[in-house]
């Protein structure tokens, strides 16, 4: 097990800086996942860590030992890629005892070892098996018990799923928090998908544009986002956001108005603003529920997603500001209702123009 910190790590290529001075530290035995769309700098940053890229600037520490200068396979990490990269005309055995045999590993140190990750992977029964002969998930365990095998004192797992379909890639988080609960071994995991960062992670690192946006546990960003990108980001369906006035700042309540002269209030912290200022409201869709007075947000119904136990309403308010709600699987509604949507002052969010979150005072403790 390791724990890593990262300390003002810069990366450009040519005039282009695709990681901005980022740092943080990760704790021994810890789940890391990193996440951001597209082109944020995620699988970059993670080959800085295993070597594969060197940093432009900045310092890189395992265990409390600098390894900025370091060749990959003397930093004790392991990694496993997006593709399997499995050799095809090998068995399972061999392509997992494949790292060993480079080694020079005595023959039944690599037996031994082989068969014991096998059984933690339930690959068994496969081991005399090829690649071609094995089902998508069964293929990236083999990668990832190459990996194993290896005893290192990291894990890192790049987007390793995205190439399964989605009831396999369900099946694979699963396995892979079993297997993370099986090892304690630090592991530090990129991907694209909030999902798989939302039920894998102990933290979170969020990375939009080369900028680390924020770092904590999946309740913190999704319940304490510190930006308007992390609030949209973290949470599905996403966090609905509409343009708003200031018309009263007071001590822990504000008030807002909208361009459909809805009022509502929120308990942020709004030091620093003043009445007239723009500000953007963010509520979750889980946080509305239906009006029966008609006092709320009046939102013409677009489109009905009934998934039983939840129903998700896709509509737009007067201005055409898009709204999303997360209603009861047994709301009796259909496409063209207009409905009208409260929320619960205390878990209103609040952005200002630049982005920021301003403080709430009722979030839950975490």
């Amino acid at each position: 097990m390791a724990t890593l910190s990262l300390h003002s790590i810069v990366k450009t290529f040519g005039k282009t800086e695709v990681i901005k001075d980022i740092s943080f530290a990760v704790d021994d035995g810890e789940f890391v996942v990193f996440v951001g769309p597209s082109g944020c700098g995620k699988s970059t940053l993670l080959r800085i860590i295993a070597g594969l890229e060197d940093q432009t600037s900045g310092e890189l520490r395992i265990d409390d030992q600098e390894v900025s200068n370091k060749e990959p396979i003397e930093r004790g990490v392991a990694m496993v890629f997006q593709s399997y990269a499995l050799y095809p005309h090998l068995s399972v055995f061999d392509n997992i005892a494949f790292p060993l045999r480079l080694k020079k590993n005595d023959k039944q140190d690599v037996k031994k070892r082989v068969k014991a990750v096998a059984a933690t992977l339930d690959l068994t029964n496969r081991l005399h098996h090829k690649p071609s002969e094995l089902s998508g998930g069964q293929r990236q365990r083999v990668a990832i018990g190459r990996a194993i095998v290896r005893d290192p004192k990291m894990f890192l797992f790049d987007e390793p799923l995205s190439n399964l379909d989605a009831s396999l890639r369900g099946a694979m988080r699963v396995e892979l928090s079993e297997l993370h609960q099986k090892l304690q071994t630090t592991m530090i995991y990129v991907t694209h998908d909030q999902v798989e960062a939302m039920t894998m992670a102990d933290r979170i690192v969020v990375l939009n544009d080369g900028v680390l946006e924020q770092f904590g546990t999946p309740m913190e960003l999704y319940h304490k986002p510190q930006s308007r990108f992390v609030a949209g980001f973290i949470g599905q369906p996403g966090m609905n956001f509409i343009p708003a006035t200031l018309t009263d700042v007071g001590a822990g309540q504000i008030a807002m108005q909208t361009a459909v002269e809805t009022t509502q209030n929120a308990r942020v912290d709004a030091r620093g603003l003043n009445t007239g200022d723009t500000v953007e409201i963010g509520i979750r869709p889980d946080d509305f529920t239906l009006a029966d007075n008609g006092t709320g947000y009046a939102v013409r119904v677009r489109v009905l997603e009934r998934l039983g136990a939840t129903t998700i309403a896709y509509g737009n308010l007067a201005d055409n500001t898009p709204i999303c709600a997360s209603l009861d699987g047994l709301v009796k509604l259909q496409a063209g209702d207009q409905v009208t949507l409260t929320v619960d002052p205390d878990a209103v969010h609040v952005f200002e123009k630049s982005g920021r979150a301003l403080s709430r005072l009722a979030a839950p403790e975490l």
